[in-house]
């Protein structure tokens, strides 16, 4: 049941109308004009997806959107993380009938105290044992508060069933650590464009990243840079992605990674309350990053 997963994939935006209702039309125009990019893929059900936010049928309805207006060659990978085993494990099988591939699974989080490595071990391989599709662990100490650590990975990584990892603690040692011992086939993703290229020199395969909504070739071409063997070339690139990646993940959040995305051309549009989209300042700031990069705005 492995699937190997590799290369970059953007978390992709949910679209929402003026009224807080998903707009799944322009979330379909985003899914197409991202299929004719470099990436790998896309993630749905993010954290840049705002998952937290969406009822159990929008979340299974993104997917199913996305699924239909991505190029079969590209892969679809589901947020279904959920607070109880029975809610993920449901809607781990929902998006898997509705085309999704993989399902990228956060750890529960309410009850920190209780998600102790025995726990967590637990959830996991109970999931990989009844997916119909492979599970890939997703480690966001940042949001969730849990961190998985690295002697856990490596248990769950000799699952069947268990392809990956996507970790955005944003500590080296650890995905270093995991990537020491893993098996071949294990796929360690980076979860932030800051650190892409470091993972990727310690044996990382690709990563989920919030920038890759604003520039998803030029996050795909540090990866390419790198496979062909012009580190140096990469090593620049990955330098100067710092600023806008900092601007749409820690400085200014979702509602800054969205009007990012407006100014390249996509359609980030508002978030859903009570995430406040960016104000005019944060709007200047980002415009001035993006021009320093290079990329053209609209």
């Amino acid at each position: 049941m492995n699937k190997k997963v590799r290369g970059i994939f953007a978390p992709i935006a949910t679209a929402f109308d003026a009224s807080g209702e998903v707009d799944y039309s322009t979330f379909a125009e985003n899914t197409v004009a991202f299929g004719a990019t470099k990436l790998s893929g896309l993630v749905v059900l993010g954290s840049n997806g705002e998952f937290t936010l969406l009822s159990h049928e929008e979340k299974v309805k993104l997917v199913e959107t996305a699924r239909n207006h991505l190029p079969a060659e590209k892969m679809v990978i589901a947020g279904t993380g959920c607070e109880s085993f029975r809610e993920t494990l449901q809607l781990t099988k929902e998006c898997a009938a509705v085309g999704a591939d993989v399902a990228l699974v956060v750890t529960p989080n309410y009850y920190k105290k209780d998600m102790n490595e025995a726990a967590l071990g637990n959830f996991y391989t109970m999931l990989a044992d009844a997916s119909p599709i492979p599970v890939m662990i997703y480690n966001m100490p940042g949001n969730s508060g849990v961190n998985v650590p690295s002697s856990l990975t490596l248990k769950l990584a000799a699952h069947p069933n268990i392809t990956g990892i996507k970790d955005s603690g944003g500590n080296i040692v650890q995905i270093s650590e995991v990537l020491a011992k893993a098996p071949e086939g294990f796929s360690v993703f980076a979860g932030s464009g800051s650190y892409l290229l470091a993972t990727l020199l310690l044996g990382g395969v690709g990563g989920t990243l919030a920038v890759a909504n604003v520039v998803p070739d030029y996050c795909a071409e540090i990866q390419e840079n790198f496979e062909k063997g012009d580190i140096e070339k990469a090593r620049k690139m990955q330098l100067a992605l710092l600023p806008l990646n900092a601007a749409v993940t820690s400085r200014f959040g979702i509602g800054g990674m969205k009007a990012a995305m407006d100014m390249v051309g996509f359609k980030g549009g508002l978030p859903r309350l009570p995430i406040l989209p960016a104000g005019e300042e944060t709007k200047k700031e980002i415009a001035r990053i993006l021009k320093e990069l290079g990329i053209p705005t609209v």
